[in-house]
Parts: structure tokens; sequence; C-alpha cells
């Protein structure tokens, strides 16, 4: 098979797999997930043939597989193109998405209890509930009961899957924004996936609406970059240095930006509202709402590393006009500040939150605010690599909170106190001796997102981008590193609440192991979030670098014209690196380590109770939105466009001409109707009337009055005629 149709092969399963279950398999769930792990597992077989085939060409970034250009639709006077482009950046984005797709899949399998019995009052549109069974003896007991809406969740990722595939493999914007949009409506579908439940119909909405701010300024950049250019192709625009430099020379609407610093900023704001990056960070927490594969899938593989993707693809418009001892550009610039600043915000929020989840997704926002900070320093191969290993270790630390919450929702069934929160951390501990295969698993993937030294891949790819800060922005590199020692310190904080000492509650003690369909993906996550770090090691880095090639950065640096050099080695960046994570795992321990359900936080003891208040509450931006954005639609929508302007102008107008036309009519029926027209009528009808009464008293009914009158009537006619005939 040639390249150019694998690949437009690879993103077909998925959607394929969607129509199918929707239109015919939706009542057979084993059909339904049969179809879309086996379209899951040929998009993967695709991906990795294309990776085999692209890591043996050298030079592969002067001479990546393209498809022949396709006729959209007509613009006039030509046609807009699309096609597929597989260059380094889109080889190692298919590599982590077509693994951790794969992984969600199956582990989504025994997420939503397949083989289980019905549940005995569950409904579509709620968490399932359990079911009773009976055992040998013949007594009552409560296990999990099987999703009632199990085929629908594997329709709506199989087209979730399709949509990532499309935006890593178009060779130009537009399509990629069609992937990005159709990610968007699947995490509106699957966020509120459960849409029985308040919070969930929320949670959906208000993800929808925040990411579609961003896109409104992304879909404006396009525009822009198209009314400059002509084109929305990759490599007629990036690859271009003649385009690079007539957008970066020609001023824009905006005095003081040209049109590259614009387009570059409407793009990125995309971003923001995508990667969930300050101020639109606040729709990612509450997405937690959806099943735990979906928040894997959200945090991980798909849709918020969508955002940081664009922005890596985009980087060459981004830079352009960057010049050696001339600062940054205006959008990277930017980059800097929100991705800095977000990075140690959300790793503050984390800090006091007690929901698995939700640890976990403000780890998102602060892990996705180190790749955008990474790229307005100018490290594109250090943002590209840290959204590889990324991937891996949050898709594993997200499927692994999702096992741990599966394992307290059967204590939950067993003890039968639906009161204890199967997802709160403090009602946990003890597990690594109920779950030792997700303790494991998941110690992994914490110490990976620490960035624990040396044997986890978030340790190479985040000590890469604490380098180029410290080389290019001091100032970033300060914030960074405090948002690194936060990170570790949450992430035993996290891991010592959940898996170590004793069991806090009685549910923690009757948790048991998730099935080989939930553990296997974890394993398989588990070894790339310690073995992946090794293809990036720096040539210089002390006793080990150069024994492995630093495989990723010569590969990934091919994605550019100018290849960026390698970073000379520093030890201030790698020693800060060593403190923070030790430091951070180190004291994550000793604060949580004896820790008892009903205590205060020790965080909240050190902190004070003022602070941590607002950690837990997340600085309260939610409720600042809810004053400034949400309550003023709220009245423009009741107050002034329903109650004032509906009712009162447009109803008030409308009921002036309704009594206008009242007026007119009763004029027209009381002046003309009435006397006029029925007058007229009448008096027709009226004289008939009377003329018929008058000869009805010729009508007696006798012969011979009949007779006489005839011979009467005979004889006046008679002389009348006569007398006309004589007359004449």
């Amino acid at each position: 098979m040639t390249t150019e149709t694998l690949l437009w092969l690879i993103p077909l399963p998925p959607i394929l797999a969607f129509f199918l279950i929707v239109l015919f398999t939706y009542r057979s769930k084993s059909l339904s997930h049969t179809i879309a792990v086996g379209a899951a597992i040929l998009s993967f077989i695709g991906s990795m043939l294309v990776l085999f085939r692209a890591v043996q060409i050298e030079h592969f970034g002067e001479h990546p597989f393209t498809t022949a250009p396709y006729h959209w639709f007509p613009t006039g006077t030509s046609w807009f193109k699309i096609g597929l482009l597989v260059d380094p950046l889109t080889v190692v984005s298919l590599f982590f998405v077509a693994w951790t797709v794969l992984m969600i899949f199956i582990y989504s399998v025994g997420y939503h209890n397949f083989g289980q019995p019905k549940g005995d009052h569950d409904r579509a549109g709620l968490p399932p509930h359990g079911a009773t069974v009976r055992d040998v003896h013949g007594r009552a007991q409560r296990v999990p009961s099987v999703e009632p809406m199990y085929s629908r969740f594997f329709a709506f990722i199989g087209l979730f899957a399709f949509g990532m595939y499309l935006l890593v493999l178009s060779d130009n914007l537009l399509t990629l924004f069609v992937g990005w949009e159709i990610m968007g409506l699947c995490s509106y579908l699957l966020i509120g996936f459960w849409y029985g439940k308040p919070s969930a119909r929320a949670a959906m909405i208000k993800a929808f609406l925040t990411t579609r701010v961003g896109d409104v300024f992304m879909l404006l950049g396009i525009a822009y970059l198209y009314a400059n250019t002509g084109t929305l192709n990759f490599r007629e625009i990036l690859y271009n240095p003649q385009t690079l430099a007539m957008l970066a020379g020609t001023p824009s609407y905006i005095v003081g930006l040209s049109a590259a610093s614009l387009i570059g900023i409407l793009l990125f704001i995309g971003t923001i509202g995508k990667s969930a990056q300050w101020p639109l960070h606040v729709w990612l927490p509450d997405a937690m709402e959806g099943p735990t594969p979906v928040s894997a899938m959200i945090h991980a593989a798909t849709m918020v590393s969508a955002g940081v993707y664009m922005v890596i693809r985009m980087y060459p418009l981004m830079s352009a006009g960057l010049e050696a001892g001339h600062g940054l550009t205006p959008p990277m610039t930017f980059m800097a500040f929100i991705g800095a600043f977000t990075a140690l915000f959300a790793a503050t929020i984390a800090v006091a939150q007690n929901d698995i989840k939700r640890v976990l997704a403000y780890s998102t926002i602060s892990q996705l605010g180190y790749m955008v900070a990474a790229l307005g320093i100018g490290g594109f191969v250090a943002a590209a690599f840290h959204l590889v290993t990324h991937a891996f270790f949050k898709a594993l630390l997200f499927l692994g909170s999702g096992s741990v919450i599966h394992g307290m929702e059967h204590g939950v069934l067993h003890t039968g106190d639906h009161q204890i929160d199967p997802q709160d951390m403090t009602n946990m501990g003890g597990l690594r001796k109920k779950m030792p295969v997700t303790f494991w698993t998941f110690l992994i993937g914490g110490l990976a997102l620490a960035g624990f030294p040396l044997v986890t891949a978030g340790f190479w790819s985040k000590d890469e981008i604490l380098a180029d800060s410290w080389a290019h922005a001091p100032l970033v590199f300060v914030v960074l590193a405090l948002a690194a020692l936060m990170t570790a310190f949450y992430t035993m904080r996290q891991i010592t609440l959940t898996f170590l000492g004793e069991s806090r509650t009685k549910e923690a003690d009757h948790a048991v192991e998730s099935k080989w369909t939930m553990t296997l993906p974890l394993v398989i996550l588990a070894v790339f979030a310690i073995g992946l770090g090794w293809v990036g090691i720096p040539r210089e880095f002390p006793l080990i670098g150069g024994i492995v090639p630093n495989w990723f950065h010569d590969f990934v640096s091919g994605t550019l014209l100018e290849h960026p050099a390698a970073l000379k080695f520093s030890w201030v960046p790698l020693l800060t690196s060593l403190v923070v994570s030790l430091g951070g795992l180190a004291l994550g321990y000793i604060t949580y380590r004896a820790a008892r359900l009903g205590e205060k936080d020790p965080v909240e003891h050190r902190l004070g109770a003022s602070l941590y208040r607002w950690l837990k509450n997340k600085y309260y931006f939610d409720e600042l939105y809810q004053k400034i954005f949400v309550a003023p639609a709220f009245w423009l929508a009741e107050t002034f466009t329903s109650s004032w302007m509906d009712q009162k102008v447009i109803d008030g107008i409308l009921h002036w001409f309704a009594y206008i036309s009242g007026v007119i009519g009763n004029f027209l029926r009381n002046a003309i109707d009435k006397p006029i027209v029925n007058g007229s009528a009448d008096l027709v009808g009226e004289g008939a009337k009377k003329l018929g009464g008058t000869f009805k008293t010729i009508q007696t009914g006798r012969v011979q009055q009949y007779m006489i009158l005839a011979l009467v009537s005979l004889a006046v006619f008679s002389v009348f005629l006569f007398y006309l005939v004589r007359v004449r």
C-alpha cells in the first residue's frame, strides 16, 4: 500500500465506527465496542506504519509525506485545496495519539462494566448505580452494573478520535480547524454524557461556551491569514521565507503589530481556550463530570493537546521577525507570560483540591502552561517533547484515577453508604494493598509528572524546558521552577492520601483491583512514562549523555527551516530540577503521611484558613465570572431583551398595530359594511319580501277564482293589445 493511500485511511476507521454504531449496532454492546476498538487498532497500525517509514528517511523534514491536493470548494477564480501532510511533528504526534487513543478505547470496555448485569434502577443519562445478584448460597449482594448508554459512549469517542487524527494529519489550517471543532462538539457530548446530572449539563455548556470564545478569535486569525496570503497551506506559508517576511513586514490594523504578530496572537487565543490557559481555564476542571476515559481523552490524547499542537505547528509564524538580540516577537512574549503564569497559578490551586480527578485537571492546565511558556521563549523542541511525554503519563494518571474510583465504588456498593464520595482522596488510603497494579502504575505516572530524576520521561522533557528558560528568560525559569516544586508536592500529596498509610474508610478497605481491560492499558502507558524520555537525553548531559542518541531533538528539529541548535549544558537548571522534584516529593510525603479522616488539611495549618480557602475555591474565578459575565448575560436576556425589548417595545409596537387595525376595522364595519353594503343587500331582500307578501293574497286555492282572474286578465290584455295596435 502506498504511503499516500495509507494517510487517507488512518482517520477513516474511527468515523466509520461512529456511523456503524449509531446506525446499526447501537443495541449490541459487544458488537459496538468491538467495532470501536477494532477501528482504533486499524488507525494505530496505520500510524505505526507511517512512523516506521518516516524514521527510515534521512532528512525527513525536507521530504515529508504529502498527498495530492484535493479541490474542496471554489474561491472565485480558483479552488481551495486540501490534503494531508506528515512531517516530523506529525509523526511524533501520531505516535502519542495512536497509542493513547487505543489504550483509552480498551480501558473503556472495563470502565463501563461490560459483562456486568443491568442495574436495578439504572437509567440513561445517569451513572450506573449497581445491580443486585445472588451468590451460590442465595444471598443478595450488590455488584457494579453496566453503563446504560454503553454503545453511545463508544460512538462518541470514535468521532472524537477522528477529529484528532484529522487535526494532526491536515496540511492546512482550515481542515485543522474542522478537526478542532469536531473535538469541541465531542467534548460537549461527552462531558455531559450523564446528562441527567445537573452538574454535568452545566459543565458541558460551560466547556462549549468557554472554548467558543477562543475559537472565534482563532477563526478571525485564520481569515486574516488567508486575506494576506491567499492560502492556508502549511508548506506554502510556514516554509516560505518570503511569505513569512512579508507578513512580518506588513502593518496590521493595530498600531505596533505586524500582520504576522496579530495573526499569531489571534491564533494563540484559540489555544488559550482549547488548552485551558488562564483566563479561559475555568472549563477544564468541570470537565471531570464526564466518564474518566473522557477525562483522559480531553486532558492527554486529544482536545487540550490540540491547542498546544496548533501553536507548535504555527511556530514559524509566531516567531516571524524574530532576530537575535532584538527580543521576542509580540506573540512569543504573550505566550511566555500566559504560559508561565498559568503553570504556577494552576499548580497552587491543585495543592488544595481533594477530588482525585480535579487535582489532575489543574495539573494538566499547569503542564500545558509549561509547553506554552517554552514556545514563548523559543523552546520549540522542548515544548514538543513535553507534549509527547505528558500525553503518556497524564493519560496513565487519569486512567489510574478511574481505576481507583472503580475500586472505591465497589467498596461503596459493599457497605451501602452512598454518602461517601468515591473520588475524594480523604476517603481513601491504603489502596496500595488492595489495588497493587493500579498503585505501581499510578506511582510511575506521578513520578513522571513530578519529574523524578533520570528514570522518568517527565524529568527529561521538563528539564529541557527549564534549561531553555534559564538560557533565554531567567524570570520565566524562576516561575516554572516554583510551579515544578508545587507539582511534585501535590503529586506526592495525591499518592500519599490515595495509596499509602491505612484505609481511612470502610469503603477503601473493601476496594478491589480493576479488570485486566483497565489494568493492561495502565501497564503499557507506564512503560512509556519511563522509557520515552530516553529518546531525548541531551548529548552533553553528565555521564549518560551521548550513550543514547538525542533522537527526538534531531528528528523534530527537521520540522523547521532552520534547525535549532542544542543548548549548552548548564548545572543551574539541572540542579534546580533535582531540588524541586525531590524536595517537593519529600515535602508532600512528610506533610501527608499521617493524614486522618476528618482532620484539617495540613496545608491549611501552614497557609492559614483564609489563603487556603482561596486556593480551595480556585481563587473564586467561577464566582467572578458568574458576576461579570454570566449574571449580566442573564440580565441582558431576561430583563433587557425579554422584559423590556420584547415585551414592552416589540410587543408594544405589535399591540399598537393591533389597536389601530381594530379601529380601522370597526370603522369599515360600522360606517361602510353595515349601512351601505349590508343595507343595499337588505333593501333588495326586503323589497322582494314585501312584493311577495302583496301577491300572496291571490293564492286562495279555489279554481273558480283562478278562472275568473284568468278571464279578467285575458280581457284586460286584449283591450290593451287592441289599444296598442290601433294607436300604431
